[in-house]
């Protein structure tokens, strides 16, 4: 059976620094008899002899997009790509690097191996949300990480309630408010005290951002019901929800956000020996396993 034959490349937009890794991986895919097809925002950065695309193309021709960047640059494909089902690889040429497990020195192996079949494949909750003015769906957006309501005016609070179906959980008095989905907890969720949540659970996790009263805390509720978070505030608020820190929409007081699980998973490539909880440990810098500690 082959694995992947018809191959996707996205690089970071408008960083000439992953040039001679977009290239590489070209040549890679190029040697192992596959089919390229590369983002039209890389075409500046490649110059090996590969057909461009919109990634409308890639969505409907590929069946693995390889992205080369950091998470920001995954996050920016998977709400393109998720909803086509198409799988992401990351390499990682980013800072941080949670979901671009794959570095640039061993692509050409990982890449040599995934396509024997050598590979874990894993689906991750996306979230949808809805802005909802005067009762009526204004706007609909994708995210992978998070959903967050945040005030523009550094010396007020945001005032808002929350429901989850129809059940009332709190009003809040606070800087904002993060949803975010198991992906995106150890993301800006992290960051305001939020837990993390393993990739598998089919959960929210709800944080609140510096609220007014300490025993605001944040929870994990299921994604299998809608949250909704409803405004408060006056005429003049300036108030914002972003996704994943990517997209934005200027609220208004009275305005509704709905945030849910999407209708599709977002489907992500590992290499064979992926861990999320050796990733932890890296990147968060946890303690060390057993194996690693020096006797005495």
């Amino acid at each position: 059976m082959t694995h992947f034959k018809s191959v996707g490349v996205i690089g970071k937009h408008r960083s000439p620094q992953v040039a001679p890794v977009l290239n590489a991986l070209c040549r890679h895919l190029a040697e192992l008899d596959r089919n390229v097809l590369v983002d039209t925002y890389s075409a500046d950065l490649v110059d090996e002899p590969v057909s461009f695309v919109t990634r409308a193309e890639l969505a409907k021709r590929c069946d693995l997009v390889v992205v080369v960047g950091g998470d920001g640059t995954l996050l920016s494909a998977a709400r393109e790509l998720a909803p086509a089902g198409v799988p992401l690889l990351g390499v990682n040429q980013g800072r941080l690097g949670f979901m671009v497990d794959v570095t640039p020195e061993d692509m050409r192996e990982s890449l040599a191996a995934i396509f024997r079949g050598e590979y874990l494949r894993e689906d991750r909750l996306l979230l949808r949300c809805r802005i909802l003015r005067n009762g009526k769906p204004e706007q609909s957006t994708l995210a992978v990480n998070d959903v967050v309501i945040r005030n523009q005016a550094a010396i007020r609070m945001v005032e808002f309630e929350t429901w989850i179906e129809g059940e009332f959980i709190s009003q809040h008095r606070a800087d904002g408010f993060i949803i975010a989905s198991p992906t995106g907890s150890t993301a800006y969720a992290l960051s305001g005290g939020g837990p993390v949540v393993h990739p598998s659970l089919d959960a929210l996790a709800l944080v609140p951002i510096c609220p007014h009263t300490l025993s605001d805390r944040p929870i994990v509720v299921s994604a299998s019901q809608a949250v909704r978070i409803v405004l408060g505030g006056h005429e003049g608020s300036r108030v914002m929800l972003t996704c994943d820190g990517q997209t934005s929409e200027i609220l208004q007081p009275g305005d509704a956000v709905e945030v849910s699980r999407a209708e599709w998973p977002l489907s992500l490539i590992h290499p064979k020996n992926y861990s999320y909880f050796n990733l932890l440990r890296n990147k968060l810098h946890w303690g060390r396993g057993p194996a690693q500690r020096t006797p005495g």
